[in-house]
């Protein structure tokens, strides 16, 4: 492939000629050719999450950037099914395609109800086979941030009649057995409860707990780059 000129566009077609010539296992480049799904597993995860921070920052030539780099990840593990045999990108793009055209009767069938868009959650539950609440449950991407997937559980556990309730006393007896642990195993199953019950009780107040935390985050960086904690600091 010829580099084009400044005046002429690249495609997602050529950024799937890039990566396959890439990929080539006779010519291609000696890293990205012996690249696996899980030797770049984190790769992804890194790319989406700068995407992220491009968006809270509203900078539009870095999401532009890093939307290309998410991309490029989406068109690299693409090419290595592809070298499989097991699908291609038309298959990516057909099934994405008839996703959202099947979610969306009221905007592409013959429904015309402006509120369809209700019946996400149950269309999503019929495509993807899921009647159970274990079925449910275990449909929760285990690679999530912990915080934001103990949200996701407890919100599917509710819609199937069993809510995940908290009551603050409930937290600081899960934070009085992790502060009274002396065995390892048992201070990470009261640290879990104590985690899983802030969770419930954030929900409860209709506070997103992983956006909190983020938050929370934001501000102790803050804090310590303005007034640097001493080595005891503690939270009172």
């Amino acid at each position: 492939m010829q580099e084009k000129n400044p005046g002429t566009k690249y495609t997602a077609g050529d950024l799937n000629a890039i990566i396959a010539r890439l990929r080539d296992p006779e010519t291609g480049c000696p890293w990205d050719k012996v690249q696996t799904h899980q030797s770049i597993r984190m790769n992804f995860l890194e790319e989406a999450y700068e995407a992220v921070d491009a968006l809270d920052l509203d900078d539009a030539h870095l999401l532009c950037e890093e939307l290309g780099d998410v991309l490029m990840q989406v068109v690299f593990h693409t090419c290595i099914e592809t070298e499989r045999g097991r699908f291609t990108w038309e298959d990516v793009c057909d099934g994405v395609c008839r996703k959202l055209i099947d979610r969306h009767p009221h905007i592409f069938g013959e429904e015309t109800d402006p509120d369809g868009i209700k019946d996400w959650d149950t269309l999503k539950n019929k495509e993807k086979g899921r009647e159970s609440l274990e079925q449910d449950l275990a449909d929760v991407p285990r690679a999530m941030p912990a915080l934001m997937r103990a949200a996701k559980l407890q919100k599917r556990a509710e819609k199937h009649g069993r809510p995940v309730t908290a009551q603050p006393d409930g937290v600081t007896e899960s934070a009085e057995r992790l502060n009274q642990s002396m065995d390892a195993a048992e201070a990470e199953r009261a640290a879990g409860d104590l985690l899983f019950a802030a969770v419930a009780l954030a929900r409860q107040a209709g506070v997103d707990p992983e956006q909190a935390l983020q938050r929370r985050n934001e501000a102790f960086t803050g804090d310590a780059a303005r007034e640097p904690l001493p080595a005891g600091g503690t939270f009172r």
